[in-house]
């Protein structure tokens, strides 16, 4: 097992070896003042998530943070977030992460969407990101917190920021792709920084009602 780095906080896990979806987290949360220093589940554990088996994004992300919990014994936040896009009948949707199967790579995903795309005229090229976030603990504490960000898929890819298909998305009153913008601006809309920013106001009031100890 990986030596945990030194806290600066509260540690909580992210049920992800992904870590720049562990680093997005952190990022989106440090400005929530929750007292949590969020660590990568590589970080913390040799163990591998289970498989997302379930048919929402809310039970896998329900599941992937109570295995977290069991298998580190610390707190754990995870999330499951997809593209769904009108034209393609909600498509990749549930199966983003493992659209064209574990081999495939971000780039690959994104070309194939876009190839699907191809007839696709502007006006009905609609999609949406996504996101269920929960928080879980060992002793059987789950709260769950939803967003969306609505939008459109573009002609081509653009932009190296974020990953994912932030490339071929453009949200609703932007100009650009979601990964062509800075990061704060990328949290302000999108559909994990508004799951996990609703997440925090649960997380806040619950432990507000359980009081201190």
């Amino acid at each position: 097992m990986p030596a945990r780095p030194a806290s600066r906080g509260r540690p909580v896990v992210v049920a992800s070896l992904n870590r720049a979806k562990a680093r997005e987290i952190a990022s989106i949360l440090e400005d929530e003042d929750l007292g949590f220093e969020v660590l990568s589940l590589a970080d913390v554990s040799d163990s591998t998530p289970p498989p997302e088996t379930a048919t929402t994004f809310a039970a896998n992300a329900l599941a992937k943070a109570r295995w977290a919990a069991r298998a580190t014994g610390l707190p754990a936040i995870a999330d499951d977030s997809g593209l769904e896009v009108d034209a393609l009948g909600g498509q990749p949707g549930i199966r983003s992460a493992r659209f064209l199967g574990e081999g495939a790579s971000d780039e690959d995903r994104c070309r194939k969407v876009i190839e699907l795309m191809s007839d696709v005229p502007e006006g009905r090229r609609r999609a949406r990101f996504r996101c269920a976030a929960a928080f879980a603990t060992a002793e059987g504490e789950e709260l769950l917190a939803e967003g969306v960000c609505e939008g459109t898929i573009s002609q081509e890819p653009s932009g190296t920021g974020g990953f994912g298909y932030d490339p071929l998305f453009v949200p609703e009153g932007r100009a650009c792709t979601m990964a062509e913008l800075t990061a704060d601006q990328k949290h302000a809309i999108s559909h994990r920084g508004r799951a996990l920013r609703l997440l925090a106001k649960l997380i806040r009031e619950h432990s507000d009602a359980r009081g201190p100890g």
